[in-house]
Order: C-alpha cells, then structure tokens, then sequence
C-alpha cells in the first residue's frame, strides 16, 4: 500500500507533537544568531550517523559516545566555529559545552549533543559559547524551529526546513527536520549538519535503520564541491508524543515511518543542493543501464563532481563530451558504442552518433535552465542511480577564496 505524505508548508523540528527549539545571538557571528537548541519536551529516543571523515571534529568524537545510549533529548549547535582539529583542548571545550546546555535545559549531561560548524583550526570563543547556550535554553518554544533553522546557517543564504505527516491505524504522525550547509558538500554515510524529529516511537536501532536508508538516497547523493566536512552529522528524536506502538523494521506501518523520513531527508537535501556556495543549476545526473549499482553510482557521481562539467553547466556551454569523458573516468564497465546521453529531452549521444547543429542549439537552451537532469544509459546492465549537484560558479571561488579574512 503506498503510503500518502501530506506536506506540511513552513514545517520544520517544532513540527511534531512535544518538541521546543530556539536561535540566538552569541555573539560568534556579527549582527545575526549564531547558536540553537533543539529540545523534546519529555524523553525520547535518538540515534545519529556520522562523517566518515578520518579527521573528525571534536563535536563528532563526543556525540558518538553519546548516541549508542539511544537516549538523547536534544542538540546544542554553534556556528562560526568547527572545533575541528583543535585537539584535547577542543574536546574538553565540547564537554563543557555540553554539560552546560544539559544544565541549563534541565536535563542529564548524557542526553545532550553537541554540534559545531564553521571554519577548521580554530578554538571556540567558549565563554561566549557557554552564555550562548544558556540563553538558548532560555530560548525555547514550541514554535522555534523557524529560528533554529536560521541559527544554524553558515554559508547558506536560506534556512532549510521540512515536515510531513502521514497516517497509520488512526492516528496522525508527523515527522520534521532542518539542515544546514552550502560548501564542503560530499557526504558519505552521513550528511552536513541534519536534525530529525517525530512524534511517532521508535527505539535507536529502528532510527539508525531509517536514517541509513534514507541517507543513501539523498545525502549521499548530493555534492557541491566534492568534499567532506570534518563535523558531518545526522541526529533525529522520537519522543512518541503521538501515541502508538513502536515502528520498527518488519513491523506494521514501518514502510509509512520510514518513507516519511527519508521523504524529509531528501527534501533537505535537495535543499542544499540548490542553495550551494554561488550555485545557480540545479543538476541531477542519471544513470542508467548500468552493470552494477556501483558502477551506476561511481558513474554518475563522477560526472556531478568533474569541475569541468560543472563549469560548463554555469556558463551553458553545450559540451557535452565533459559527460562521456568524466563517464569514461569513472571505472564504470562502459563502452562509447553502447552509451547514450541526454539532457532533458535532448539526446547529444547516441552509441557512437554525435548531436547535430540542431541538436546542439537545442542543448543550449537547455543549460540556460535554472534546473536540467542529464541522463546517462551505459547500456551495460539494469542498474541505476542518480546524484544532485550544482554548477561551479565565480561567486564560489570568491567566497573560498577568502573565506577565513
């Protein structure tokens, strides 16, 4: 039976029954918020995933002792600040964040994450940190999430939120979220920075199964630039405010829960994508007629990060042989007199059968497009997949260019 997801518009953490969330300023960022909370009014369940970044942050290090408890209530988050690669010094700063916002929220130490953005090599200005948090504990509301939602934001120029509700047995279930990011986007096996609740009980293995899966087919599949932060990381709450039984893989309603997740992960995803650092496309690259879901992967994730097909994409400049070559480099089983490739509607190639002028023209008015799928078919096999990206633009070398002066 196919479950149906009912948008909710303006939606976000606070969706769901028994959440609070807050953002204020810290003074870590001139003139805006610069700290959230998220908070479950009551206990809950949690689980998390994490960057698979061999130099993880401070932040990642302590929350992932924290989420095998499968009990925490909340998130403290600072931005303008990684607390990456800042050593034992930097750890003990994450502890005494934590057990701060814990204080002040009212709840055991154990049961507060601790997540931080910003640039890497820098120590947290943590007296402003530690009165941030209090005063966002201070802060929070049932209706809140808006605000967190724009705390949180780094490079962003939007804030990014989400919630659905569906149905099961009679009663009603919502599930909410918001992220952050626009730059260092590549995830693997985890996201940028990812914040899920429900109303709806499930217990930790139940929740890491849900976000495994719907990681794997929104924030594992978006990109940017092709790198991966150091403070990746996806938590989502399930205080059970709703009623019911628990959701759990295999029993009844499993497939409504974990669609409405992954339903908001994909969402938030897509989200990131589209308001990468001076992005102005939206791409999604599919591939098609592979031999193997690695290959489809590895092929189509390799066009989404070659810098040429990106810039190429910015300027609309109708080359599509930056396909076929990043295709060819991809270690994808393909062959040129077995591949065809689209854009939209358009094919440019077809198993050895260039575009014509016509063809080509009709290419360029394409990429001028705020939005275009390119779509591969290796001819090689039945597997597919698809990645998201988005344009190599000059306003994203600006803002990387100085990005730390």
């Amino acid at each position: 039976m196919k479950t149906t997801f009912e948008w909710i518009e303006g939606g976000g953490t606070t969706a769901p029954s028994g959440f609070l969330a807050s953002g204020v300023e810290a003074g870590l960022k001139a003139g805006r918020t610069d700290m959230a909370m998220l908070l479950s009014a009551s206990d809950c369940a949690s689980a998390g995933l994490f960057t698979s970044n061999r130099m993880p942050a401070a932040p990642v290090l302590y929350d992932r002792k924290l989420e095998k408890g499968g009990k925490c209530r909340g998130v403290v988050v600072n931005v303008g600040c990684a607390n990456a690669a800042t050593g034992e010094a930097g750890y003990a700063d994450c502890v005494e964040t934590g057990r701060v916002a814990a204080e002040a929220a009212g709840v055991p130490v154990s049961r507060m994450f601790v997540c931080s953005t910003g640039t890497i090599g820098r120590r947290l200005a943590l007296q402003r940190v530690l009165a941030g948090a209090r005063a966002a504990a201070a802060a929070l509301r049932p209706d809140g999430g808006a605000d967190a939602a724009r705390a949180i934001m780094t490079t962003d120029t939007v804030p990014k939120e989400a919630a659905v509700r569906f149905s099961f047995r009679g009663r009603q279930y919502t599930v909410g979220g918001m992220c952050k990011g626009a730059g260092m986007i590549s995830p693997r096996l985890a996201t940028t920075l990812i914040f899920l609740t429900t109303d709806a009980a499930a217990k930790r293995p139940a929740l890491r199964a849900a976000l495994a899966a719907g990681a794997e087919k929104s924030f594992n599949r978006i990109t940017v630039d092709g790198d991966q932060s150091t403070n990746d990381t996806c938590l989502i709450f399930a205080n059970g405010a709703a009623g019911g039984p628990d959701f759990a893989p295999g029993a009844p309603g499993w497939a409504a829960f974990s669609g409405a997740v992954a339903a908001v992960m994909l969402s938030l995803a897509k989200q990131i994508v589209r308001d990468g650092e001076g992005a102005s496309k939206f791409v999604t690259v599919a591939v098609e007629g592979a031999k193997s879901a690695a290959d489809a992967f590895a092929a189509a994730r390799t066009v989404a990060n070659s810098p040429l097909f990106k810039a190429a994409c910015y300027g609309g400049d109708p080359n599509w042989g930056r396909v076929l070559c990043a295709v060819g480099n991809s270690g994808a089983a393909c062959e040129e007199r077995k591949t065809r490739i689209w854009f939209d509607d358009v094919c440019v190639f077809d198993r050895g059968k260039v575009a014509s002028d016509e063809e080509n023209a009709r290419l360029a008015d394409v990429m001028k497009q705020r939005a275009f799928e390119v779509r591969v078919d290796l001819g090689m096999g039945r597997a597919s997949d698809a990645v998201y990206t988005s344009d190599l633009t000059h306003e994203y070398v600006n803002i990387n260019a100085d990005y730390t002066t």
